[in-house]
């Protein structure tokens, strides 16, 4: 039985957006299992699988259903130990929850500044009222204030991600020789840009920017597949 995954979308259903949806989708891909996607918006999140305050991305398999990126990695990893190893091992472990803090701390604000707006618009009306209320108690400002404060340029995101720029120059992956869910952590971020944004400010050069194209290529290229704000390479 396929494992049912929610994702967050907006009015078109195929441009999955959320940067813990895409870690969970390739986690699954990682470790060759077959999921169904059930495309969720906004206001239907909190609601998911009858529970009150869920999250997405949210998983079903059989009867567990968990969500957070993370614990469903960690499910996966202990329930199909004879899959490829999302973790190999509790280094593995320690590196993912070292990149999820610096993730949500660092590039998350900054994928925000860049595309914020554009999440609005592809939403629709109740969702939108849904986002629009909430983001704009949490930052104080309206969402086209909030726009207009930042440069829509990649310099900041591009010196943020200097330190993996300068490992990735001597290996592959951040997992090493092959991707691990740590991969996962830091495309998640840049994937939610990718097809978020209508301007195309995604790293063009450098080793960060061939590191996420190999991972957009992985797994018969799901995500280079998924729907773009723009033409992106």
């Amino acid at each position: 039985m396929a494992i049912k995954i929610y994702e967050l979308c907006g009015k078109d259903e195929t441009r999955l957006f959320s940067p813990h949806c895409w870690k969970t989708r390739l986690s699954l891909a990682h470790k060759g299992l077959d999921w169904d996607t059930i495309p969720t918006q906004f206001v239907d999140v909190a609601g998911l699988e009858g529970g009150e305050k869920r999250t997405v991305p949210t998983i079903r398999d059989g009867d567990t259903v968990l969500h957070e990126s993370y614990q469903i990695a960690c499910y996966l990893e202990d329930q199909y130990p004879d899959k490829p190893s999302l973790f190999n091992g509790e280094g593995g472990k320690e590196l993912s929850k070292f990149l999820i803090s610096w993730s949500q701390g660092t590039l998350h604000p900054l994928v925000a500044q860049l595309c914020m707006l554009d999440i609005h618009n592809l939403l629709d009306d109740e969702n939108r009222a849904f986002f629009r209320k909430s983001r704009e108690a949490m930052f104080g400002i309206t969402l086209e204030e909030f726009d207009q404060k930042f440069a829509k340029d990649n310099t900041n995101l591009v010196k943020a991600m200097l330190p993996l720029e300068n490992l990735l120059k001597r290996q592959p992956y951040l997992g090493g020789d092959t991707p691990l869910f740590a991969d996962y952590v830091v495309f998640g971020p840049l994937q939610w840009l990718r097809v978020s944004a209508s301007h195309d400010v995604m790293p063009k050069e450098g080793a960060v920017a061939d590191w996420f194209a190999r991972l957009l290529d992985m797994y018969d290229g799901i995500g280079r597949k998924a729907s773009a704000g723009f033409t992106a390479a």
